[in-house]
């Protein structure tokens, strides 16, 4: 199976400040405000619709709806629910529980993940290296070389690792970094990602379900993150014979993508999407339109399949 560009990082194919356009970043580092540049920081070619876009008015104002309510920012609390020791063949360990809410409004999608405090002092490390001036206030909990496993002191780590958590969300350009976003999501993504390449659908999506509402929380300012995701979701619904699930996916996901033409999942998304229409009795005709109009502007040699560009996402 060929490779597509930037094969391994989700979904990115063009530096994430172009998502962003109209944030200011600081002279300070690389866009502060913005994830670290870099090869897998990467999301689109145009922040916009293409200038040679046909979308009517009435679409131009939706796109632009949408595009402005994704700067709405969502705020999320950070709780350690609970902790438990895990001790294995050669390492002893506290698994951590952190649970994410939604404030505002009651949140029916609470996030809940496990980490390890080798976890967060990874994350600590790789923000240093990008964000050290902006964090340095935040307080990371001291590694200890005894006593890591008394009832006092998981008790104390689980009070200073959520506050810990809680200082970087406020920090804007922190909470929008791929360091953090990653740390929240990656161990799941990767793993659903890699029950998708094994044909274990089942397992993938009970995992995407409960992942993608966090990503999509995380990632209000920039949809496009979310589509890998998403058209994961799609593969796994039509490969297990759910069209209908399958078809709400694919919407999803080409309502983060917008007029997005250039997008390397544009046009394997339209495509898979208008077999499903066609297979449900929807209209297929509009969108097999769109993909055509699409195809005449930026002819492709040989284009990939949406499952060919999916199982390429996670790898390492």
């Amino acid at each position: 199976m060929a490779n597509p560009k930037h094969h391994g990082s989700p979904g990115w194919t063009e530096p994430i400040h172009q998502c962003m356009a109209g944030t200011k970043p600081k002279a300070a580092a690389p866009g502060p405000d913005l994830p670290r540049p870099g090869p897998e920081e990467h999301l689109d070619v145009h922040s916009s619709p293409s200038s040679n876009s046909n979308m009517t008015t009435r679409e131009l104002q939706e796109y632009w709806r949408s595009e402005k309510c994704c700067w709405k920012h969502v705020k999320l609390l950070f709780e350690i629910a609970s902790a438990r020791i895990e001790e294995r063949r050669v390492s002893k360990f506290v698994m951590y529980q952190i649970v994410v809410i939604q404030t505002g409004s009651f949140d029916s999608n609470k996030a809940i993940l496990e980490r390890r405090y080798s976890d967060f002092e990874r994350l600590q490390k790789k923000l240093l290296k990008t964000f050290r001036e902006e964090i340095e206030d935040v307080v990371f909990p001291k590694k200890l070389l005894v006593g890591n496993f008394t009832e006092e002191m998981i008790s104390e780590r689980k009070l200073a690792l959520k506050e810990y958590l809680r200082l970087l969300y406020a920090i804007r350009c922190v909470r929008r970094s791929r360091e953090f976003i990653d740390f929240l999501t990656r161990p799941e993504l990767k793993e659903a990602f890699g029950c998708l390449r094994a044909g274990q659908y089942a397992k993938a999506l009970d995992i995407l379900v409960r992942v993608v509402p966090l990503q999509e929380k995380l990632t209000s300012h920039c949809p496009l993150m979310l589509v890998p995701s998403l058209c994961a979701m799609l593969v796994c619904h039509r490969d297990m014979e759910r069209p209908a699930e399958a078809f709400a996916a694919g919407e999803r996901a080409l309502q983060c993508l917008q007029a997005r033409e250039s997008h390397r999942y544009y046009a394997p998304l339209l495509e898979a999407m208008a077999r499903l229409a066609y297979a449900l009795g929807k209209d297929f005709v509009s969108l097999q339109e769109r993909l055509e109009e699409s195809q005449l502007r930026k002819p492709a040699l040989r284009g990939f399949t949406l499952k060919e560009l999916t199982v390429q996402e996670y790898l390492y």
